[in-house]
């Protein structure tokens, strides 16, 4: 039977100063004054919508975790911040530990601004660095400097949060081993309690994709790895994702929550949402992309709303669940999925076969080798046809 996972919001912010070259995110430079007013009735709107339409307005499904990210969304006043976060608190309970999470670029965040967005209610920020060298930064189309991103960390530990995070790259254009790894150091030293460190990956209707850069070879990015991995082992970061590392109980709960199948509702351009009914439906939605339709007030929100298959979702499941380091227990299948484990087991067997997986008797636990096949191991829940 299916059981509805905890309930998340994402917000989505849709511009930014400029485009990145790299950037495949529904973003647009500002090209005239922000309206944020606007915009910001739009998301309360937006979310009375769905709550509505998906019946979550009797307050038993409260909120887990709320991640407001861009586009840039630092670009928006703590005073906008403050009344978007109210506004969905009044239509929705908080849980007692929510996390907000609100992603910030070091180039649009002034001397105290920080503080301003904690007294908001937001209590993790997100910064978004990838770089702590002048050069790279401006090949990346970034509008900060290597000053202002260390800067920004500093602010963000003054700040009274519970947590903040440092987004940093490698793989970079021309990046030696010896930058990435400059790199990561000067991040460790700024003593985030979260580290996302993640390799630059080329992706379609990019600038990078139409006239791409040279990046490192897959020796130097092994060794990249390799290093760093070895780096934030030793300053106490926990590897719990592909990408992402934390000091003890400093996880990111909302992307947690994404992995382990969790439920979300999505607002703002472009959002995407996945919502789980008692009923054993599945959906999921994503609204009007781009900001002048999403603006139009007499224009739904609401672009897509899929139901998932039950065909679909051993696939959907292990896409999330293995992107995590821990075990996966068997009954957050059946939970999120509401299928029965013998509806996977012969892919199951055939994966601990090809030693992929390992069985632990209530868990199952992806191993090094399966971490190498990846592609493989989640393309034979597509069809279960493996036996």
């Amino acid at each position: 039977m299916l059981v509805p996972p905890p309930l998340s919001l994402y917000v989505h912010i849709p511009w930014c100063v400029q485009k990145c070259p790299y950037c495949d995110f529904n973003s647009h430079a500002l090209k005239t004054d922000l309206p944020e007013l606007d915009y910001i009735d739009a998301l309360i709107d937006d979310l009375e919508t769905d709550l509505s339409a998906y019946q979550l307005i009797n307050g038993a499904r409260p909120l887990h975790s709320i991640f407001i990210g861009g586009g840039t969304p630092s670009l928006i006043s703590p005073s906008e911040i403050g009344r978007l976060l109210k506004a969905i608190e009044q239509r929705i309970p908080f849980s007692d530990d929510i996390e907000i999470t609100m992603e910030a670029n070091p180039g649009t965040v002034e001397a105290g601004r920080f503080e301003a967005y904690s007294q908001a209610g937001v209590n993790r920020i997100s910064i978004g660095i990838q770089s702590f060298q002048n050069e790279k930064l401006e090949r990346l189309g970034r509008i900060h400097g290597a000053d202002e991103a260390i800067r920004a960390a500093g602010l963000a530990k003054k700040a009274g949060l519970n947590s903040f995070n440092v987004d940093l790259m490698h793989g970079l254009p021309d990046q030696s081993v010896n930058d990435a790894i400059s790199d990561l150091k000067q991040a460790i030293a700024l003593d985030p309690p979260h580290l996302s460190w993640y390799q630059l990956t080329i992706e379609p209707n990019t600038l990078y994709y139409s006239k791409p850069p040279t990046l490192p070879d897959d020796d130097d990015l092994w060794d990249i790895f390799e290093q760093g991995h070895q780096l934030l082992k030793e300053a106490g970061y926990q590897q719990y994702e592909i990408s992402g590392y934390s000091k003890q109980g400093k996880q990111c709960q909302h992307n947690l929550n994404y992995w382990r199948f969790g439920d979300y509702l999505g607002i703002g351009c472009g959002a995407h949402g996945k919502i789980s009914f008692a009923d054993g439906q599945i959906i999921r939605t994503v609204k009007v992309k781009h900001p002048r339709g999403y603006l139009q007030a007499d224009k739904p929100y609401l672009t897509q709303e899929n139901k998932v298959a039950d065909g679909e979702r051993p696939f959907e499941f292990f896409m999330n669940r293995f992107r995590l380091l821990e075990s996966c227990p068997k009954q957050d299948f059946v939970a999120r999925t509401g299928l029965a484990l013998t509806t996977i087991e012969p892919t199951i067997d055939w994966a601990i076969a090809q030693n992929y997986l390992q069985d632990t008797g209530d868990h199952w636990q992806i191993t090094e080798h399966g971490k190498l096949f990846l592609n493989d191991l989640l393309a034979a829940f597509v069809d279960d046809d493996n036996e």
